[in-house]
């Protein structure tokens, strides 16, 4: 039996008279736009610039033919894959009556053969296949994504800034140590605060001072460090400020229930709440209620 939130397979019964088809193969500079529309013998096909304004306009157009050839168009279907431009587009289609919907990439099936042919033309003839396939409530055509709202996505944005911002200060921590290591200089720990300062009493394995090229190096990765650092502490800090002004809020609550428990420290447990823990699972046993 299908459950509320299986987004495996499409819930509503598709009338293929009164259902306008569209997918978008969406690139950085343009949009190819193909749809399938009742009564009309052709499956159009539409290169637009990137603009939503110029989508629904054309989504008008072929609603416009399907009519004159004597359908009427009661819903309009459109599906994208999820990329770089993420969620906007089908909250911005939602909110002018158009049901639209975002493709897992890779729950399109695609060919195995080692070479075969790709335009921007054949997949979106694949994706046009797969959406029919999962509107018509079909499964394994494809599954689709849940689309959060602009609070929602704006809320995973400390989490992963800080995720990407600790990975930079890895980066240049192990960048100074092998710099140093090729000099015969080991133990030394460039994230301290006071290490700018020990740079020029380090001596290489010959007893030497640091190179001037060096060492002008170092000075330069540590004060990139350094505010990388001083970000990652603002957005910790910012955080726990949040988590104090509005503790009300059902994700604070979450994230404080869970800092309760032994071994989850604050950072895992906004990442559990704001990644994991507000989707809405299938298996109510493993979703966690928001306290009251």
């Amino acid at each position: 039996m299908p459950q509320p939130n299986d987004l495996s397979r499409s819930l509503a019964a598709l009338d293929q008279d009164s259902t306008l088809v569209a997918v978008i193969e969406i690139s950085q500079s343009s949009w190819l736009v193909g749809g399938i529309a009742p009564g009309v013998n052709r499956q159009p096909l539409k290169k637009l610039a990137a603009d939503e304004t110029a989508l629904l306009q054309l989504l008008s157009r072929w609603r416009g033919e399907a009519t004159k050839a004597g359908r009427t168009i009661s819903r309009i279907a459109v599906a994208y894959e999820a990329g770089r431009d993420g969620f906007w587009l089908a909250r911005w289609l939602r909110g002018r009556g158009i049901e639209a919907h975002v493709i897992h990439p890779t729950s399109v099936a695609v060919s195995r053969e080692h070479r075969r042919a790709k335009t921007d033309r054949l997949d979106t003839e694949l994706l046009k296949r797969a959406f029919l396939g999962w509107l018509r409530g079909e499964q394994r055509h494809c599954s689709m994504a849940m689309i959060p709202t602009l609070e929602e996505e704006d809320a995973k944005r400390p989490n992963r800034e800080r995720e990407n911002l600790v990975s930079e200060r890895t980066r240049f921590v192990n960048r100074m140590k092998s710099a140093l290591a090729r000099l015969g200089i080991r133990g030394f720990k460039p994230h301290l605060r006071k290490a700018p300062e020990r740079l020029d009493t380090l001596r290489t394995a010959e007893g030497m001072a640091l190179p001037p090229d060096t060492l002008a190096e170092l000075r330069r990765d540590m004060a990139r460090l350094r505010f990388v650092m001083d970000q990652i502490r603002e957005i910790e800090a910012a955080r726990l400020a949040r988590l104090e002004q509005h503790p009300e809020q059902a994700n604070h609550a979450m994230v404080r229930l869970l800092v309760r428990v032994v071994g989850v420290g604050i950072e895992t447990a906004d990442m559990l709440v704001h990644e994991i823990l507000s989707r809405h699972l299938r298996d109510q046993k493993l979703s966690l209620a928001t306290p009251a």
